[in-house]
């Protein structure tokens, strides 16, 4: 089952080349679905009407993608792939369906040839299963980067990360695309992947300057994902989940949720377990920390970037 839950199916699109794409998640019906927003410089589409004061609580796709504000036209591709299969909202003419976007700013921003569209999205949508994921640069992970914190050209390839989660009977998965300026830390400490200079190098941000030394700060940040569950939650419940589920993208970049990062997380509830939101809570902190440290560990070098899994075995 894709990320450990019932009835969920995820699909890829990877722009060719590899250096950006889209990731889509189909959740069964009747999902509840929530979002919320740690960064500064978010991209994202229904973060109103799946924040908690938003008026519907059904949730029909989730869609991940790279090539910053022009890649959620992934999401009009969802939409009308989804409408085509009666699937949406029932308002008085027409089902609309609910389709939460956010995206990464990528390498694909300044080539419009590979920047991810509506057509992008329908072909994840095409290619959506309920098996796992894959890792690493594919899909919304393959124009990720990580470990900008002394400038980009010194960071590794980042990724899409999965991983899942259980405990008294509850599941819960992520799949999390890490773009994060911050660099990656084990969950012992110790550092993954730090910025490819010397130790006494200034870093972001304690040398007091932007990133990289750069007006502005490096901009090609943020770290996306979805959390799903098959717990029973509310949808104040679940954008408590999406909030709280932030802590893992903490736990696992130094620094996170800096103002030149968009990071933004949903969280998606099929309602058949019940559970306390703070065991839920827990789970979804627990999967994001590993997620966001499996797509870099899984990627390997591109774009004049090295990649952690460079001569390594996969990710298991």
């Amino acid at each position: 089952m894709a990320l450990g839950i019932d009835g969920l199916r995820v699909g890829t699109w990877t722009a060719p080349g590899g250096t950006s794409g889209c990731t889509v998640l189909l959740p069964p019906s009747g999902t509840v679905g929530a979002m919320a927003v740690r960064g500064a410089a978010p991209g994202t589409r229904e973060a109103a009407a799946l924040g908690p004061a938003g008026k519907v609580d059904v949730c029909h796709g989730v869609v991940l993608s790279g090539g910053s504000a022009f890649g959620l036209a992934t999401a009009d591709g969802v939409t009308r792939w989804l409408e085509e299969r009666g699937v949406g909202f029932e308002v008085a003419t027409a089902r609309v369906p609910i389709v939460g976007a956010a995206i990464v700013l990528d390498a694909s921003v300044g080539d419009p040839s590979v920047r991810p569209d509506a057509d992008a999205g329908r072909a994840a949508c095409d290619a959506a299963t309920d098996g796992d994921p894959a890792e690493g640069g594919v899909g919304v992970g393959a124009g990720c980067t990580v470990a900008k914190v002394a400038g980009l050209e010194h960071g590794w390839r980042g990724g899409q990360g999965v991983a899942v989660v259980s405990a008294a009977g509850v599941t819960v998965g992520a799949l999390v695309a890490n773009n994060g300026v911050g660099e990656l830390v084990a969950a012992d400490g110790s550092w993954l992947a730090r910025a490819r200079v010397d130790d006494d190098t200034p870093r972001f941000p304690t040398h007091g300057g932007p990133i990289g030394g750069v007006p502005g700060g490096a901009v090609a940040n943020t770290v996306i994902g979805c959390v799903v569950t098959d717990a029973v939650l509310t949808k104040r419940q679940a954008h408590r989940v999406a909030d709280l589920a932030h802590s893992g993208v903490a736990r696992a970049l130094r620094p996170a949720h800096t103002d030149s990062d968009g990071d933004a997380l949903f969280c998606l509830s099929t309602g058949r377990i019940p559970a306390t939101v703070d065991l839920v809570t827990h789970l979804a902190a627990e999967a994001v920390e590993l997620a966001a440290r499996r797509g870099p560990l899984a990627a390997v070098g591109h774009g004049g970037l090295p990649g952690l899994a460079d001569g390594r075995a996969p990710v298991v």
